[in-house]
C-alpha cells in the first residue's frame, strides 16, 4: 500500500517534535535531522541573515558560535505545529541564558521540508533585534 500525503505529515509531525522534546530535555535537537546537504536561511536582517548550504556550514556559522555565547541554553516551546506535505512549520519560543548572565530569549518561526525523515531545506524567522543584541554583546567560547 503506497504512503498518503497524510501518512507523510503526520510521520514528518513526529519526527520534528520529537526532535524538539529531545532538545527541550538536553538530549538532542532539530539539527540532528539536519541533511548533509540541507540549505538553512536565516530571513531578515540578523547578523546571521543568509542561506547557509550545508549542515556543517550552518552548524559552524550559526550553532557553534550561538551555543558558545550561552551559559543554559535554549529550551523551546512549541506554541503551533503544522504540517502541509513535506514542509513542517514550527511556531514556538525559546529562552536561556547568556553566558554574561543576562536571559535570551526569542520567538522563531521555521519552515522546514524534509524528505524521507531528514531536513533537506529549511527558513527560519526571529527577533533579529535579540538575536543581534546577544550576537554583540557575548563572545562564544568554543564548543564541539
Amino acid at each position: 500500500m503506497a504512503e498518503t500525503a497524510e501518512d507523510i505529515e503526520t510521520r514528518n509531525v513526529a519526527a520534528v517534535e520529537a526532535s524538539f522534546n529531545a532538545w527541550a530535555d538536553g538530549t538532542g535537537s532539530p539539527y540532528d535531522l539536519l541533511a548533509e546537504d540541507a540549505t538553512w536561511t536565516i530571513t531578515g536582517n540578523s547578523l546571521a541573515s543568509k542561506t547557509y548550504n550545508g549542515r556543517e556550514a550552518f552548524m559552524s556559522e550559526v550553532i557553534r558560535p550561538f551555543v558558545g555565547r550561552m551559559s543554559v541554553g535554549l529550551k523551546p516551546v512549541i506554541r503551533e505545529m503544522y504540517a502541509d506535505g513535506d514542509t513542517v512549520i514550527v511556531f514556538f519560543d525559546a529562552a536561556g541564558t547568556a553566558r554574561d548572565g543576562q536571559p535570551y530569549e526569542n520567538t522563531y518561526a521555521w519552515f522546514l521540508e524534509l524528505d524521507n525523515g531528514r531536513i533537506v531545506r529549511a527558513s527560519a524567522f526571529f527577533d533579529s533585534i535579540a538575536f543581534n543584541d546577544l550576537w554583540e554583546r557575548v563572545a562564544p567560547v568554543q564548543t564541539k
